[in-house]
């Protein structure tokens, strides 16, 4: 089974671009970026070149003895078995971290070879960048991937709900048959997450073991990772780090706390751990906002900020909570479900807004989950895992700030209301619409 994936719109948008640079693709391991490129090749060239430097140390080599692209294309035609023809094949480099080389070359096919198509990644592709002192600055275009969101999970599944949602034009409850199908649907995307793999043996109905057993598989290559490609001193940090995230995020205020990694943890210690795990696309490093301005970026305080998981599949098997959590009321579930929802939420506006958000205190009076930057616009967000939408944190943010607008992310119905005394209108959306949040603002 084939989960359509959103990005290959964009892929679209890049090959008909008349400025069209090499094209590097960033994500975590396993998010299905050879998928995605094999896929677009198949789609949309007569031939697609794939090459794995992981695979061929032959042709790291190769690439080591010339930067000069028509030889290049020379030994790639050699390696493939027919000649690269400009715009009829695509070139794919994937592991492309695993030769510099090759990274460097995507320098030399931007100036003097641009007639030629090309799409790298890597599974540690981020790091190698970060890394890389020849990295070709300019010369390339980039694409970040993220995992299997809820709309594309839905798309594979029911159809039909996804074309139902894409024609809502006004803000108001779902009927009661649509709401329940998507509930149903959304419970089980909970429990699978983004990653392909557990996204179909969930589609496929093989069972929550099955889609366990790939969760703990996928954690099993992260952790070989982590050993394979840091130094004797950072493994045992970033692997600490990366333990401690359930921990973080079970506490009701989530800001990271070194000390929970380890007793007597210091910043100086660990914050190179975090930026491993960032930088491999495997967490979400979100800064606490001092004030609601223009760009947010700008207002970082880069000593707070709260980490979360690139996906709620693999928090949930790394936390092990067992798949039936989500199906069977336990009143000891409740901190962690907060955790979780809380969580999918980072990822989805991670992948769907185009600055990453951040979240906002009130001298430890209040706190606000996310704000997200919308056109010339600061929009705060609250997560709730329930019905329950209650609480003084956005009244104290909005007494504040007046917004034009606000979101609360709940289990209750599409609806619209205005803040108390204010002029604020607050959306209050169901959990599984938070991937239609930029065609709701609009409505």
């Amino acid at each position: 089974m084939e989960i359509y994936r959103e990005i290959l719109i964009e892929l679209e948008k890049w090959k008909k671009s008349e400025d069209r640079r090499p094209l590097i693709i960033q994500g975590a391991r396993q998010i299905g970026k050879t998928w995605v490129m094999k896929k677009f090749g198949e789609e949309h060239y007569r031939h697609t070149a794939y090459f794995n430097f992981e695979a061929s140390k032959e042709l790291v080599f190769e690439f080591g003895k010339t930067k000069d692209p028509v030889r290049i294309i020379n030994i790639l035609g050699l390696y493939c078995g027919h000649p690269i023809d400009p715009e009829e094949t695509l070139i794919i480099f994937d592991e492309i971290q695993e030769c510099p080389d090759a990274l460097n070359s995507l320098k030399y096919f931007c100036e003097e070879a641009p007639q030629y198509h090309i799409m790298a990644a890597g599974s540690l592709l981020g790091v190698a960048i970060h890394h890389h002192k020849g990295f070709p600055v300019g010369k390339v275009d980039f694409l970040h991937m993220y995992p299997i969101t809820f709309r594309e999970y839905l798309r594979t599944d029911n159809q039909g709900l996804v074309d139902y949602i894409d024609g809502i034009d006004s803000i108001q409850p779902l009927p009661e048959f649509i709401s329940g199908k998507l509930w149903e649907a959304f419970r089980k995307y909970e429990i699978c997450g983004g990653m392909p793999k557990a996204a179909v043996a969930s589609i496929e109905n093989k069972g929550n073991e099955a889609i366990s057993k790939e969760q703990e598989e996928i954690l099993t290559s992260y952790y070989f990772d982590f050993s394979k490609h840091t130094t004797a001193v950072e493994f045992p940090r970033i692997a600490a780090v990366w333990q401690s995230l359930p921990s973080q995020l079970a506490k009701e205020n989530r800001k990271f706390i070194y000390k929970v990694v380890k007793p007597g943890a210091r910043a100086r210690e660990y914050e190179n751990a975090i930026s491993w795990l960032r930088e491999a696309g495997l967490v979400y490093q979100i800064y606490c906002a001092t004030k609601p301005g223009l760009p947010l970026s700008a207002f970082d305080d880069l000593n707070a900020f709260k980490i979360y998981m690139l996906d709620i599949g693999l928090l949930r098997s790394l936390a092990k909570l067992p798949p039936e959590i989500f199906t069977t009321p336990n009143p000891l579930f409740s901190e962690f479900k907060g955790a979780l929802t809380e969580n999918l939420i980072a990822q989805a506006l991670a992948a769907q807004m185009p600055q990453q958000p951040r979240y906002w205190v009130s001298n430890g009076t209040a706190e606000i989950d996310f704000l997200i930057q919308e056109g010339l616009s600061i929009i705060p967000v609250e997560v709730k895992s329930s019905m329950n939408t209650a609480g003084k944190s956005l009244s104290v943010y909005i007494g504040k700030y007046t917004p034009e607008t606000a979101i609360i992310f709940s289990g209750k119905e599409l609806s619209e209301t205005s803040a108390k005394d204010t002029s604020t209108k607050i959306l209050n959306i169901p959990l599984p619409l938070i991937d239609w949040l930029p065609k709701l603002l609009t409505l």
